[in-house]
């Protein structure tokens, strides 16, 4: 299983719609995927490491797919619809990392 995540660094100036991207992205993003997206995830950042720190992400999304191939056969068709969308919930450059799930 691999895990796409969308990070979002906080910083100043920085803006994230948090009831708009849980309420209307990700079900988009998730329609427009279909089966093979698995599961998703999403959380907000609340701190740092250290105590009163601010946090290194304003936020962070992940979906689940069973492969690298599955989700871009899946996302590719969609990309420009699901990008075209970041601007309504967000000023912030999103940062993309694929993993693989070990545990």
């Amino acid at each position: 299983m691999i895990k796409v995540s969308v990070l979002y660094p906080a910083g100043d100036g920085s803006k994230f719609d948090m009831d708009y991207y849980c309420k209307s992205h990700i079900p988009m993003v998730q329609q427009k995927l279909g089966a093979a997206c698995k599961s998703v995830a999403v959380e907000q950042g609340l701190g740092g490491g250290a105590p009163g720190s601010p946090p290194t992400y304003a936020a962070m999304g992940h979906l689940y797919f069973d492969s690298v191939a599955e989700f871009q056969a899946a996302f590719a068709p969609h990309t420009t619809a699901i990008m075209a969308d970041v601007p309504n919930y967000t000023n912030i450059q999103p940062v993309i990392q694929v993993s693989e799930v070990k545990m």
